[in-house]
């Protein structure tokens, strides 16, 4: 699988990247989670270890707070786009890194993607320092202003390797965990940019090649309309 996760993501960068210029949607989940993080703290953070950072978007977020992160990521053709100077390719599950090196560590939209969250949870324990914090973002999915599933009657074979309870579950497994809500506005057309992205589209149809899953999402959701509210849970532990 983790073989199949980072493929999705070396051919991900320049619809990740439309998305992004589009919504800023993984900038403000950064900046918002690096907030929580500080402010349920034991003081500044110095290091900070973005494990999952793409090409860099949340990294950036992190630098711009005064913090100096280390952009960890599968995928080689999405560090390639990184603009921070601490690049890393490598794995959840065997950060390449000796234990109490990291005043925190960020999980930004990237945790629900890991086919084992649980020792993913368990190696930021041990490369964090005494007193170090943990933080990650989920989806809770797309919601209508009624409060209706966008997608509750839609086929699709699967949603992502680890749901959010899963998340939660594994985090809450080595931390102390607060946790909350963060609401913002959508519409239809960003819901279907969201999933014109191969990486997230396998959410969807795990089964399809990219160009097929990119259609068959494109499909599935023509004819959702807005407004509409997107759902993220955050998670802060120490």
């Amino acid at each position: 699988m983790k073989e199949h996760i980072q493929k999705n993501f070396d051919i991900s960068t320049v619809s990740y990247a439309e998305y992004e210029t589009r919504t800023g949607r993984f900038r403000k989940l950064a900046l918002q989670l690096y907030d929580r993080m500080a402010d349920q703290g034991s003081g500044r953070i110095e290091s900070i270890l973005d494990a999952g950072a793409g090409s860099g978007i949340s990294a950036r977020a992190f630098e711009q707070r005064g913090a100096t992160p280390v952009a960890l990521d599968l995928s080689r053709q999405m560090l390639r786009e990184c603009t921070v100077p601490g690049r890393v390719q490598g794995d959840f599950d065997n950060l390449p890194f000796s234990s109490d090196t990291f005043d925190a560590v960020a999980f930004t939209a990237s945790l629900f993607l890991a086919p084992n969250p649980e020792r993913a949870v368990a190696e930021a324990r041990r490369v964090l320092r005494a007193g170090g914090t943990v933080g990650a973002v989920a989806p809770l999915g797309w919601r209508t202003t009624a409060g209706e599933d966008v997608f509750a009657e839609l086929d699709r074979d699967s949603r992502s390797p680890a749901d959010t309870s899963e998340v939660e579950a594994a985090l809450a497994s080595e931390f102390d965990l607060e946790t909350g809500t963060w609401t913002f506005e959508a519409t239809g057309e960003t819901l279907r940019l969201f999933h014109a992205i191969p990486a997230i589209a396998a959410r969807l149809y795990p089964r399809l090649d990219a160009e097929a899953r990119v259609e068959r999402a494109q499909q599935l959701l023509a004819d959702v309309e807005g407004p509409l509210e997107e759902q993220w849970r955050w998670f802060v532990g120490r």
